[in-house]
């Protein structure tokens, strides 16, 4: 029999570290996952090409072990003015509320997708893996002849069938317990909420790859359950942002120690394409007209400099605070001890 995932990327333990934009990933952070014996992700979505290799020569400065980018798959829109307004009125108390000018559209609303991926290509990581969209089989055949394993995201059986189609290596399966974005590509985010232990099992049953479980896995003992489902390797994001070489803001990491079981919510108010967070005050005066705002990355980028001032200003009610159904379980440990407590907790679990 062939090596399973985790054992042909040569971990010590089935735990992919997952790629949360938003300053999460930093070098510290994917190189000391990858030492430890799992796979280190860099988010790539909001980095310009020049800074996706910049990052990568950090990791590689930190570790000789293979680490992967992600990139989403997306196009920059020119939206209409017409388009725009309610967006930028609805904003517009927001602003005054923080001191901000008025919000206005930003030259451009996200970086170049062909000249990230050109970087991604130069960059040369262990493992690539790509969000929103699907890439196209020339271009995942690029990505093999350059020996860097493929990895898309579904949300969906037609998603993951349609990743197999274009030559993957494996595919994520991302369960509605993940925090951050939907990956949805086919068909109705919101139709597209599968728990993951079902998402993996369907997957596994259905496709010729291996199947990766992502979405509220926080400790040893989910991970023996997704891989008793039919996953081959395992994606932890929110388990990892409480530590110490996590890039986020203090705020947010405040927000996180003292979240409950129960606390997030899927909102379209920030980006305007769903994603799982801390509700707060923002998201529930949003919660009415969130379907009248335009689609991510418009939204993303109109919200940005909101954002921003909030960290800045320790704002955490209008903050977008990313986290997945598991956060009350986020433990504050550097990454090693972190790593060897999933270790550990995995192992007996199997006992």
């Amino acid at each position: 029999m062939p090596p399973v995932l985790w054992q042909r990327l040569q971990l010590k333990l089935p735990v992919i570290q997952a790629p949360m934009a938003g300053g999460a990933t930093t070098p510290q952070l994917v190189s000391a996952v990858c030492e430890a014996g799992g796979l280190g992700f860099l988010a790539g979505a909001m980095l310009s090409p020049e800074q996706i290799g910049q990052e990568a020569a950090r990791i590689r400065a930190r570790t000789s072990q293979p680490f992967g980018i992600n990139l989403f798959i997306q196009d920059d829109p020119a939206p209409s003015a017409e388009t725009l307004e309610p967006a930028l009125n609805l904003l517009r108390p927001w602003h005054a509320e923080l001191g901000l000018a008025e919000p206005t559209a930003p030259e451009r609303f996200c970086q170049p997708f062909e000249a990230q991926w050109l970087a991604l290509l130069e960059a040369r990581p262990a493992v690539a893996s790509f969000t929103f969209g699907i890439m196209t089989s020339e271009q995942v055949r690029a990505l093999r002849a350059e020996n860097i394993l493929v990895i898309g995201t579904a949300t969906n059986l037609a998603e993951g069938l349609a990743w197999a189609e274009a030559g993957a290596d494996a595919v994520c399966a991302q369960g509605r317990e993940a925090g951050g974005h939907r990956g949805t590509f086919i068909g109705e985010q919101q139709q597209s909420l599968r728990p993951m232990l079902s998402l993996v099992y369907e997957l596994a049953q259905n496709l010729p790859l291996p199947v990766i479980a992502a979405g509220g896995i926080m400790n040893g003992r989910e991970i023996a359950a997704a891989m008793r489902h039919g996953a081959q390797a395992c994606q932890l994001g929110t388990a990892f942002l409480r530590c110490p070489e996590s890039g986020i803001s203090a705020p947010w990491k405040q927000a996180l120690a003292q979240a409950k079981a129960g606390d997030t919510c899927l909102t379209r108010a920030f980006s305007g394409r769903y994603a799982r967070g801390l509700s707060n005050r923002y998201i529930e005066a949003m919660a009415r007209c969130q379907e009248q705002l335009p689609a991510y990355p418009v939204m993303n980028a109109l919200t940005g400099p909101m954002r921003a001032a909030a960290a800045q200003a320790s704002r955490s009610d209008l903050m977008s605070l990313w986290a997945g159904e598991g956060v009350a379980e986020a433990r504050e440990l550097p990454v090693a001890e972190l790593m060897a407590q999933l270790q550990a907790e995995w192992q007996a679990a199997y006992r």
